[in-house]
């Protein structure tokens, strides 16, 4: 059933024991929305869990409260309702669907959503889902606290490139300004952000070793990395910001960057500047946002290599977007 924002607040304040998730491999926006969720429910009295089916990566764990995640497993007591974050469909949030058996409320922002939940509220024009949560917080008029709008400028400003993507609209930009009056630090979140372990800096040579261009004449070309496990595993999956290396070239189109999970198994992320790559992602069961998405391959490296560079050339034939 799709609610409205008012809706989904009456849903969130009808409830007494919540548990919040949000997909695995977390990216800011995930985590920005989770943690300022959690810490406005608290406020208001509630009994709230926040569960996920993955680590929290090291670039977040800034971000108050962090520590209080939980992973699925753990007993968990009667839920009035599970609250999916910024997750297009149930298999995004691993276990947790699962463990927790309630009714669902999913607030997101991909186009490739497949309203899976009892209850969706998914805005496909907003940049990030930190701005739906945002929203709900000015809807509801919640005292949004500095830790709080550190959060939500974290998932916004990450979701959107820091104001440079394709997706930063008037609103984005007004939101970010609301959340910097509320307390949020820019130059503080960027910093951490943009800190990087040792090791990042040793392994990007390597990475970028692998890079592969096709050409592909005027519609422009396709640009991969690849990053394989011994790589990932020095890295410690700290691996955020690795495409836009190949996104970055002159003349690409399309960036590919290939995650070796294990033998079998290939993350694929995807990137463009005109191209809807969302839907290139869904062919293979993946999905995201018309510029930035992925998907995983159940194949060797090269054998996904092959099925994605010959789905991503297909693509810029039709000249999709």
């Amino acid at each position: 059933m799709e609610v409205s924002i008012a809706q989904s607040a009456k849903l969130l304040d009808g409830a007494s024991r919540i548990v919040l998730t949000t997909h695995v491999h977390p990216d800011g926006d995930a985590l920005g929305s989770l943690l300022a969720l959690y810490s406005f429910l608290i406020l208001e009295g509630k009994n709230v869990r926040m569960i996920l089916d993955d680590e929290v990566p090291r670039a977040f764990k800034f971000l108050e409260g962090w520590e209080k995640i939980e992973k699925p497993g753990t007993l968990v007591e009667t839920v009035d309702l599970l609250v999916v974050l910024d997750a297009s469909d149930a298999e995004r949030i691993g276990e947790v669907k699962k463990a927790i058996k309630a009714p669902i409320l999913n607030l997101d922002h991909h186009i490739s959503n497949v309203k899976f939940a009892d209850y969706w509220f998914v805005d496909s024009q907003a940049a990030a889902t930190g701005e739906i949560i945002f929203k709900l917080f000015k809807t509801v008029k919640a005292k949004v606290t500095d830790k709080m709008a550190e959060a939500l400028f974290t998932a916004i400003a990450t979701d959107c490139g820091f104001f440079r993507y394709a997706n930063t609209s008037a609103q984005t930009l007004s939101f970010a300004a609301e959340l910097v009056e509320l307390g949020a630090k820019p130059q503080l979140i960027s910093e951490q952000l943009d800190t990087k372990p040792r090791i990042v800096m040793e392994m990007l040579p390597r990475v970028i070793e692998t890079l592969e261009i096709l050409e592909f004449g005027q519609s422009g070309n396709i640009a991969s990395i690849v990053l394989e496990r011994e790589v990932i595993a020095a890295l410690k999956d700290d691996t955020d910001g690795f495409i836009n290396y190949p996104r970055n070239i002159d003349g690409v189109e399309i960036a590919i960057m290939f995650k070796e999970v294990d033998a079998n198994c290939v993350r694929v992320s995807l990137r463009s500047r005109t191209v809807d790559v969302s839907k290139l992602a869904l062919s293979f069961g993946g999905g995201g946002h018309a510029r930035a998405a992925g998907c995983t391959v159940n194949e060797p490296l090269a054998n996904a290599k092959a099925v994605i560079f010959k789905a991503a050339r297909e693509y810029m034939a039709k000249g999709l977007s």
